[in-house]
Order: C-alpha cells, then sequence, then structure tokens
C-alpha cells in the first residue's frame, strides 16, 4: 500500500503524482445556508421534537427539559470555539479526524475517523427503522392498507442512493425544501400555543431552578445531547465549500444556534399547550401521539396530518445528510489510502464520492435487509440499538477532537487569543467528559435494557479506534 502525504507532518510520499491527487478532491460551491440545510437536516429537528422531547418530558427533568437543550448548546458552543479555531490550519476535508490526525497523529486520526464511520453508518442504518413504520403511518393516513414497514425503508434508500450519486448541491436543494417545511409547520404551531397563552398560561419551567434540577437531570441532558448529533459534521464538506475558512466556522455556529433555539423554543411551547403536569402525563402515557396530539388541539386534523407527512420526510432528510457524511468520511480515507484509491475518484460530471456512496449503501442496504430477516422491531429494537451506538460514539468524537484542539495550540496560540483555543475548548472537554459519563451509565436504558448489548456496542467502538490505529501505524 503506498503511503500518503499529508500537510504539516513529515509523512511518506503519496505514490500519485500532484496531478493525479487534485483529480481526488471533490467539487461543489456549497455556501454557509447550503450547509447549514444539511446539518440541520441531519439533527433531524421534526423527528427530535416528536421523538426526543417525549422522551425528555417523561424520563428526564419534566417541565425543565427545555433548559437542557440550552445546557447542550452551550457546552456545544465552547466546543465550536475551539473547533473553528482550528479549521483554517486543516487543509483537507474529513472533519474530526483530519483535526485529530494534524494534531496527535496519523494512528490516532485514522481511528478516529473508523469510530466516525460506524457511528454514522449506524445512525443512518437506524432511522430505515423510524422511516418505515413514519411512511406506512402516512399510507394509512390517506386510507391506504397497512403495509410492511420495510417497503418504505426499500423506497428511501433508492432515492438516498440515487442522490448520494449526484452532486452535493442537488442534495443541499432536497435537504433544504424539505427542512424548510418541518420547520415551518412547527414553527406555526409555536406561534399558534403562545398567542393563545398555552393551556393555562405559559410554562416558566424552563427558567424555574426546582423545575430544571427536578426528577432526572442526568436522563434529561442525555437526550438533549443526542438530538445534535450531525451538527458537528460542516468540516466534512470543506472541498466543496466556497472558502471554507469563513464558511466552516459560520456555517457551524449558524446550524448550533438554529438547532437549539428551535428545540429550546418548541419543547418549552409544546409544554405550554398541555401545562407543565399535564404535558409530563400525556409524554409519558402517550408520547408516540404527543407531538400529534398537540398539533390536532391548536391548529386542527388538517396541521396534525401534515406533521405526520412532515415527520415522515423529516427522517428521509436526516438519512439522506448522514449518508453524505459518512461517504465523504469514506472518500477522505481512500485520500489517505487507508482504503482502496478507487473510492477516491469522483465521478467525473457530478464531481461527488459515487464510489463510496454506493459502498456505504451496501452497508445499509445489508443491515437493513438482517433487520428484515431476523424479525426485529424497527424502533425498538433496530433503531435503538443503532442509535445507542452512534451517541456514544459521536461524543467520544467530539471529546478526541477537543483534546487534539488544546494540543495543537498548546505551544503557539498562532495570534489565536486564550480564550478561542485554551479556555473554551477547556470548558467544552469538560461539558463533554460529563455528558459522556451520563450516556455510559445510562446506555443500558438507552438500548432497551440490555446491560450485554451496551457492553457491545462499547466494544463494537473500541475495536474499531483499535483498528484504525493499526491501519494508521502501517502507513505512517
Amino acid at each position: 500500500m503506498s503511503e500518503a502525504t499529508l500537510p504539516d507532518e513529515g509523512l511518506a510520499a503519496n505514490s500519485a503524482a500532484p496531478s493525479d491527487r487534485s483529480d481526488r478532491r471533490l467539487r461543489g460551491n456549497l455556501g454557509v445556508a447550503s450547509i447549514v440545510f444539511m446539518v440541520v437536516a441531519a439533527a433531524a429537528p421534526l423527528g427530535v421534537i416528536g421523538g426526543v422531547v417525549p422522551l425528555g418530558l417523561s424520563a428526564g427533568n419534566g417541565a425543565g427539559f427545555p433548559a437542557t437543550f440550552v445546557a447542550a448548546t452551550a457546552i456545544l458552543l465552547l466546543f465550536s470555539v475551539g473547533f473553528t479555531a482550528m479549521t483554517p490550519f486543516v487543509e483537507e476535508a474529513g472533519a474530526f479526524f483530519s483535526y485529530v490526525r494534524q494534531s496527535l497523529g496519523l494512528p490516532v486520526g485514522i481511528g478516529i475517523a473508523f469510530v466516525a464511520v460506524v457511528s454514522y453508518v449506524a445512525l443512518e442504518a437506524g432511522v430505515y427503522g423510524l422511516l418505515g413504520p413514519a411512511g406506512a403511518s402516512v399510507v394509512e393516513l390517506f386510507g391506504g392498507p397497512a403495509l410492511p414497514w420495510w417497503l418504505f425503508a426499500a423506497a428511501a434508500f433508492a432515492v438516498t442512493t440515487y442522490l448520494g450519486y449526484r452532486n452535493i448541491e442537488l442534495s443541499s436543494r432536497v435537504l433544504a425544501v424539505l427542512l424548510t417545511a418541518e420547520i415551518a409547520i412547527v414553527a406555526i404551531l409555536d406561534v399558534v400555543i403562545v398567542a393563545r397563552g398555552g393551556d393555562h398560561g405559559l410554562s416558566s419551567g424552563i427558567v424555574n431552578p426546582d423545575a430544571v434540577l427536578s426528577g432526572s437531570l442526568g436522563i434529561g441532558l442525555l437526550f438533549a445531547i443526542i438530538s445534535y448529533v450531525g451538527f458537528e459534521a460542516t468540516a466534512i464538506f470543506r472541498d466543496e465549500a466556497r472558502t471554507p475558512e469563513r464558511t466552516i466556522p459560520r456555517a457551524t455556529y449558524a446550524s448550533l444556534l438554529l438547532i437549539g433555539v428551535f428545540y429550546a423554543v418548541t419543547s418549552w411551547a409544546l409544554i405550554s399547550g398541555w401545562g407543565d403536569e399535564q404535558a409530563v402525563a400525556r409524554a409519558t402515557d402517550h408520547g408516540g401521539t404527543f407531538l400529534g396530539d398537540t398539533a390536532a388541539r391548536y391548529i386542527g386534523v388538517f396541521g396534525a396530518d401534515v406533521i405526520t407527512v412532515l415527520y415522515f420526510t423529516s427522517l428521509f432528510a436526516c438519512i439522506l445528510a448522514f449518508h453524505n457524511v459518512a461517504s465523504r468520511y469514506l472518500f477522505a480515507l481512500a485520500q489517505k489510502d487507508v482504503l482502496p484509491a478507487a473510492l477516491s475518484r469522483p465521478h467525473p460530471e457530478h464531481g461527488s464520492p459515487h464510489r463510496a456512496s454506493l459502498w456505504i449503501s451496501a452497508v445499509v442496504a445489508t443491515s437493513v435487509t438482517l433487520a428484515v430477516l431476523f424479525g426485529l422491531d424497527p424502533a425498538a429494537q433496530f433503531y435503538t440499538w443503532f442509535a445507542g451506538a452512534t451517541t456514544v460514539g459521536i461524543v467520544t468524537l467530539l471529546i478526541a477532537t477537543s483534546v487534539a484542539v488544546l494540543v495543537y495550540f498548546a505551544r503557539d496560540r498562532r495570534g489565536c487569543s486564550q480564550w478561542r483555543v485554551r479556555i473554551a475548548p477547556a470548558l467544552g472537554l469538560i461539558g463533554l467528559i460529563g455528558s459522556l459519563a451520563l450516556i455510559l451509565t445510562n446506555l443500558s436504558d438507552l438500548v432497551g435494557g440490555s446491560s450485554v448489548l451496551a457492553w457491545v456496542i462499547i466494544g463494537l467502538l473500541a475495536g474499531a479506534f483499535a483498528a484504525g490505529s493499526v491501519v494508521g501505524r502501517r502507513i505512517a
């Protein structure tokens, strides 16, 4: 296997000629808005509001749950201060693994890359377990027959594979339309609830210390952190972004603020729509229909039906966004000759990582097929297990990147302030370590109460990191 030339490190030279290396770069003209649409779509905001928020209300800290979104946003903004400070000094696409590789060395960087690929592919595959039943609900909503969930998963898979093969700007336009629609309908619901003053006044739980600290704050923060998975993918689109040194930081901050405000305001509005105690009770007893019931109460049956449809499209947007991210991780690894060089050849017309995209599709298709053959419950088992792996993996990536930022700027701040490269990243790291501790403590509950499965997930991610590190040492 030939060895790769990487900026700022004394690694062995790649056998590819410079002109050949330039042919192994993706092409695009993405601005801040396009990247924000893809990143926010990956977070699946309507899916979070319809699925995670009821869980946070019932199992977390009740009426104080919206405040956990504020806390999570603060932690991730602190992380992003150092992350974006290092962006101008990372001249390659590859997101987390590029940052870690440049600061902590190739073996650690490739190990982190393997963890990232496992995490993103797991979530892409797992979300099909939510999308399938959601698609069946849409058909039944319009008087159609009850159909198996895997039919809708197969249809969405075909569209995702097609869009992943094409130019990234086509995917960004599709995501922009879907995301705009889902945010618009939820925003209308929020405005109506607030304008009517809620059920009997607007909730004060978001600013009430007693409410915020009630119940299980740890579980609440756990669900809040899960809801942001995907925001960190801004840097993976570096080669396809206009002026990435400015575009990537702006897109990162914009995505975080948009997601955080949307989650905090909407969860607060939904609680206000029922009243603190009644909202928690309904989320506990009718979590699956909590959002739809609230919509029917305030904007009518038609509005609830629209949300049912957009919940399905939100999940599709999430799948497409993570497919794009995972494909680009494989592409970046192939550029380093960790994977076959053919995967780092962009499509001659679309400039897309088409071969890497097809690889990801093959793995996802296999996962969904096995879930169907083994008769797994699409949501309670297939999605939950895979989402658990993703949650642990992504927070681990955030921690590794925070360490990489602190190490990179330890001796030379490169003109940046102490706040940007030392204080904020250190505070963010503390918050992330605390979040990971909460996630690991509650992981068995997150994956259906199985401690064995929780250890399998941890072992899978540890094995991925170890395998990547071994490969990294061999090519270094």
